[in-house]
Order: C-alpha cells, then sequence, then structure tokens
C-alpha cells in the first residue's frame, strides 16, 4: 500500500543549490559470466540534489554495456548526462510537481530510460526527505518483505551446481539459472540432477536463456524444460522474432517471458501491438532499461489488462538503484517472487538497507516517519 500519492505533492525546487553526478565504477567480488561475457566491473553514475538546508535526494543512472539501449560509449553517454543537468536546473527554477516533472524528462529523454530512472529516484528522494524512502509504502518502512529468486550466474557446471547448493542452504524456494553459456546437454543434467532431489512443489526453478536459441533447437529444448517441470523461460530466441516469438508463447510448451524483447520499445502503441501480437505468459521489467518508473508503470499496466504477469529484476544497479526498485515493486501485490538482491555482487557498493532473509527481501529501517 502506498501511503502518499507523489503525484500530487509540491516542494520548493527552486530552492535546489546544486545538482551533480558522480561516476562510480562498480567492482565486482568474481567475474561474473553473462550471456555477453564475462564482467570484471561494471559503470554506474550517481546523481545528487542539495537544496540550501542540505537536504538531498540521490538516485543512479545504472547501464550494461552492450545491452543499455541507451548506452554506445562513456564519452557519448556522459554528453547525455550533462544535456539531462542542464535540462534539470532549466525546469526546476520554480516549484513544479514530480508528476509535471517526470513527463518532461520523459519526454525529453525518453531514449535514455537509464537517465529517467535516476531523475526519477533522485527527485522522489529529495522529496520525501533524502532518508532513502522512495516510496512510503509498508516495504519501505521495514514492515513487508518482497519474495525474490535466487540467481544461478553463468560458468562452469560445478560452479553452477555449487551457486546452486548455497541458495538452497540459504532458503530461496525460486532458483533462477542463466544458460545458454556452456552446452546446453550439460545444463539439462544438473537442472536433472536438481529436479531428482527437489521436485517443484519444494523448488520452482526459471532459466534465462538471453536469446541463446533458434527456430533449429527451441523447440526441442522446450521440451525437454517442460519435462523438469521448469516454470518459464526468459527470451528463449534473440529479441525482435515476433512471428517465430508469438508461436511459442501460443504453443506454450512451458511459459515464455519477455525481456531484452522490450528493450527500445517506449510508445505506449508499440508496447500494446507486442502484447496484442505475441501474447506472452510473462515480462521481466527493469526501469534502467524499461522507461524508468514511468515506464514500467505502464508496461504493468498494460500487461494486467492482458493477464500478463510480470515481475521485476535489476540491472546490474548499485544499492541506489536496487532500494529503488525495490520500493517501487511493494507499490504492487506481489504473487510470485522477483529478481531483486540487496548488491552483494560488488566489493565497492554504497551502504544499504537492504538484507535478505530465507528468500525475501526487506529494508532493514526502524526511524523512517510513516
Amino acid at each position: 500500500m502506498v501511503f502518499v500519492d507523489v503525484s500530487n505533492v509540491v516542494r520548493p525546487l527552486d530552492e535546489l543549490m546544486e545538482i551533480s553526478v558522480e561516476k562510480l565504477d562498480l567492482q565486482f567480488k568474481k567475474p561474473s559470466g553473462t550471456s555477453r561475457g564475462v564482467l570484471y566491473s561494471k559503470p554506474s553514475w550517481i546523481i545528487r540534489l542539495v537544496d540550501s538546508t542540505g537536504k538531498s535526494g540521490v538516485g543512479e543512472f545504472s547501464v550494461i554495456p552492450g545491452l543499455s539501449i541507451d548506452f554506445i560509449d562513456e564519452a557519448s553517454y556522459e554528453f547525455q548526462i550533462q544535456k539531462m543537468l542542464d535540462f534539470l536546473r532549466v525546469i526546476l527554477i520554480h516549484p513544479i510537481q514530480y508528476q509535471e516533472i517526470i513527463e518532461k524528462v520523459n519526454a525529453e529523454f525518453r531514449n535514455f530510460p537509464s537517465l529517467v530512472f535516476g531523475v526519477e529516484t533522485a527527485i522522489l528522494d529529495y522529496m520525501n526527505g533524502g532518508t532513502g524512502l522512495i516510496f512510503k509504502n509498508t516495504f519501505a518502512i521495514g514492515e513487508s518483505e518482497i519474495p525474490i529468486n535466487g540467481l544461478i550466474w553463468m560458468g562452469t557446471k560445478a560452479e553452477m551446481k555449487n551457486q546452486i547448493q548455497e541458495k538452497l542452504k540459504l532458503g530461496f524456494k525460486t532458483i533462477k539459472l542463466k544458460i545458454g553459456a556452456i552446452a546446453i546437454e550439460d545444463e539439462l543434467e544438473l537442472i536433472t540432477e536438481l529436479r531428482s532431489e527437489l521436485n517443484s512443489d519444494l523448488i520452482t526453478i526459471r532459466v534465462d536463456a538471453n536469446g541463446a536459441f533458434d527456430e533449429s533447437n527451441v523447440r526441442e529444448v522446450l521440451k525437454k524444460l517442460k519435462l523438469l517441470e521448469v516454470h518459464s523461460i526468459e527470451q528463449p530466441i534473440q529479441a525482435g522474432n515476433w512471428e517465430l516469438m508469438s508461436e511459442l508463447c501460443k504453443e506454450n510448451t512451458i511459459p515464455i517471458a519477455l525481456d531484452e524483447e522490450l528493450i527500445g520499445i517506449f510508445e505506449k502503441e508499440r508496447k500494446m501491438d507486442l502484447f496484442d501480437l505475441i501474447k506472452p505468459q510473462f515480462i521481466i521489467l527493469k526501469p534502467s532499461l524499461h522507461g524508468g518508473i514511468i515506464g514500467c508503470s505502464e508496461w504493468i499496466e498494460l500487461a494486467e489488462e492482458r493477464n500478463i504477469g510480470w515481475w521485476m529484476t535489476s540491472a546490474l544497479e548499485s544499492s541506489i538503484g536496487l532500494n529503488a526498485i525495490a520500493q517501487f515493486t511493494a507499490n504492487y501485490s506481489i504473487e510470485i517472487p522477483q529478481g531483486l538482491g540487496t548488491g552483494g555482487l560488488y566489493t565497492n557498493n554504497l551502504p544499504s538497507d537492504l538484507v535478505i532473509e530465507s528468500g525475501y527481501l526487506k529494508r532493514s529501517i526502524n526511524d523512517i516517519e510513516s
């Protein structure tokens, strides 16, 4: 439950004395395998708004090189950041409603979803007192929790098996395996071994293919995953082949969740076209990739109108972005585990109030005013 409608709150943003951005190179504790190669570090930029009283608001511009549609290289991205700062300094001269700010920002920078999300977060944080409170809901004040899945990174079969055992010991009831990096036979064998120990009543298995398969092999893979009682598969084929994806969703061998398929689609009419042609069982949303809070809210509204399920996940944000995504997610009735975490992947992450207990994400806060 949201305690306040932030779209109707007016704050004296003309009192802002400074808007600044600082780059943060997040360093992985250990190399992390993805469909786009092994990651050792990831860039983010932290935006801060500070007024004459010292009250501040913080947000994050998070990108994944090779995946984020708004990131080509650091020079061009930082050029867009500067354009965003100049734009904000103009529109924040006078007091203005949050909703109007974001509509203006979205209209100007819609093709830069990571920038939109960072600005949304920074302004909401500022408006709510600068304590990391983005939305005043029960999760944000530490009174509820969000079920999450345990992510198994790509690696050798032995490495992935060790990760699975660690997640099970930590109490996760849903795990998500990234597949397509090693031989599919080894990945299927790994899932088979897991299923021999734990049936689908005890553990839910999701897989994320990141477009690893094509028309020549995808149906056979889906049939094998069905036999192993896999809950769903994210993006089984490369994005852009709406006709084949539509066929796979209609066949529904196992439920299909769209992820990369949503990247770069910002117009409402185009979102409706995608849903009405493909008719997916689920969609996966990342605010830094899929339009920020304003864009993801529209995706969710359109999905729910069509009885399409969804869950939220991250784009490898720092604790700042993860905090905002979790609080945004908690504005909705959560029915299935989400793809969220605390940012424990990094050696140099910023302090976080997020904790994980037995497969649930919580915000460990005691002093937020409700």
